[in-house]
């Protein structure tokens, strides 16, 4: 199995919205994705509560069954139809990739 979890900490203001207010879409957005690729295991997105200055702001964790799944989920289009707005919205991010 192959877990692929992304952290994001998001500008105070992007898209016109607050930070708090895109990681809600963010997460909207992300969530659509299980009934669109099929490839996807599983999908979770979190926004964090504790505010503190080590947190990030949203946290994606997926599993696929394989690395070609996970480049497949990469190039599909509906995950790339989400990548500008959370680029947009984002001062940070996280990406770790392993094998389970």
């Amino acid at each position: 199995m192959i877990k692929h979890i992304v952290m994001w900490k998001l500008k105070e203001n992007a898209h016109g919205n607050t930070a708090s207010e895109n990681a809600r879409l963010i997460k909207d957005k992300l969530e659509e994705l299980p009934g669109r690729i099929p490839l996807l295991k599983r999908l979770e997105v979190g926004i964090d509560f504790s505010r503190s200055e080590y947190s990030a702001d949203v946290v994606l964790y997926t599993a696929f069954e394989t690395k070609e799944d996970l480049a497949s989920y990469q190039a599909h289009p509906d995950h790339k139809a989400v990548v500008p707005f959370i680029v947009e919205a984002c001062s940070e991010r996280r990406v770790v990739d392993y094998e389970q």
